[in-house]
């Protein structure tokens, strides 16, 4: 609260944005406004709806506070920006950017909302840092729907790789220290994003599909006719970085293209990933202003997968899919507050630098465990409990009163 606090201009904003932080934490069944309200023993939730849907401030500040936050607390010269989207399921047709699309989340095409996120890695920890919504042309082509759902007029049809270059952009801006970014085939295909970040100076590792094609001294040629040409001595065994279960390891390959140079000089590579047990690969293009060696390069890519160790403790520890708001404000000032609570517990996470022998470092999930437990739960008080319980009991009755008294109307 002392590092976003000046962007609430009263105490009483300011008061329930900790509130609402606290309910974040909180191990709540279901987190929503009606939730979070109850649990910080407000009358009612009208506050916290007024909060997220219709007070005064600037959720872009507030993230860019939180931005500052990470580069005091997990900042390092050699930090990683990760790319990804996540999608959130919905139903109908009104929730702001929601269409029928493809959901990595769900494995397949439903009915959802799709955001890119940015997360930053380093080797303090990781967390999730600023966001853009995707909006699909059904919904920048269509002024009704735009005016219902309180979209800007300011914004209009962008790619997800153009969203990722934009926070990338703002990251650079705010000061963020990175020297790489990473992200899967659906940023790795886009030459445009690649080419910003070779502007900026700052090193990649992209997934691309395997029919990538890319210039050899043997004319172009796609990722996976490079792969099978490769004699055993190119693979090596390298791990990707360290997992519950282990080291992930796998074979690497990777190849020069010197061919690939552009005005931005720098080194130019294919990286080639081989499963020890299937065999499956997978394939990125990978740049860097200064020459490095392979296991340099695969620790980048290994650090692609924080991003989702990220979107899983803040959905199913933070409510970042729970949310009940259809309108472009109150679902960028949902998200950006979750994001503030995950920056929270990374870098407390982080600031526990021992643990007693037999123990691992303290985690992200059992950190809001414990803060809750031990910090947020003692404060509650058993009446605040009792009043919910007769206001639900209150609102229903007169929800039903209201139901009957319509259905009398019309029927005979």
């Amino acid at each position: 609260m002392d590092v976003v606090a000046s962007r609430f201009a009263r105490p009483e904003p300011r008061r329930r944005v900790r509130d609402f932080m606290a309910g974040l934490l909180a191990p709540l069944p279901s987190k929503n406004c009606w939730t979070i309200a109850e649990h910080a023993g407000d009358d009612g939730p009208a506050g916290m709806q007024d909060l997220i849907g219709r007070a005064r401030w600037d959720d872009a500040q507030v993230r860019a506070d939180v931005r500052d936050f990470v580069a005091v607390k997990l900042g390092h010269p050699d930090g990683v920006l990760v790319i990804d989207e996540t999608g959130d399921l919905k139903k109908g047709v009104h929730t702001v950017g929601v269409q029928r699309q493809y959901s990595g989340t769900a494995g397949k095409v439903e009915n959802c909302q799709l955001a890119v996120h940015l997360s930053y890695a380093s080797p303090a920890g990781h967390t999730l840092l600023d966001v853009a919504l995707y909006l699909p042309k059904a919904w920048t082509d269509d002024p009704g729907r735009r005016v219902e759902a309180g979209v800007p007029d300011t914004v209009g049809f962008a790619t997800k790789p153009q969203l990722a270059r934009r926070l990338i952009d703002t990251a650079l801006a705010g000061g963020l220290p990175c020297r790489w970014v990473a992200g899967d085939e659906a940023y790795g295909g886009d030459p445009h994003l690649a080419a910003a970040l070779r502007e900026h100076r700052l090193g990649y590792v992209l997934a691309v599909a395997c029919s990538h094609r890319v210039p050899t001294g043997l004319g172009i040629q796609r990722a996976d006719q490079i792969a099978t040409g490769l004699p055993a001595r190119a693979w090596q065994r390298i791990s990707a970085g360290q997992g519950a279960k282990g080291h992930r390891y796998y074979d690497w390959a990777f190849i020069t293209l010197p061919l690939a140079t552009d005005q931005h000089d720098g080194h130019h590579w294919l990286l080639i990933r081989r499963n020890r047990t299937t065999g499956e690969l997978a394939f990125y293009r990978c740049w860097s202003p200064q020459l490095v060696p392979l296991h340099h390069l695969v620790a980048v890519a290994g650090r692609r997968w924080s991003i989702e160790e990220s979107f899983q403790a803040t959905k199913t520890g933070l409510g970042l899919d729970q949310h009940q708001h259809r309108r472009w404000r109150a679902w960028h000032r949902w998200t950006t507050l979750v994001i503030a609570a995950h920056a929270f517990l990374a870098a407390a996470a982080a600031a526990n630098t021992t643990s007693p022998h037999g123990l691992i470092p303290i985690t992200v999930n059992e950190l809001r465990r414990l803060f809750h437990a031990l910090i947020i739960e003692p404060t509650r008080r058993v009446t605040d409990v009792i009043a919910w319980s007769i206001f639900r009991r209150q609102h229903q009755a007169d929800a039903k009163i209201s139901h009957y008294a319509r259905q009398a109307l019309i029927e005979p």
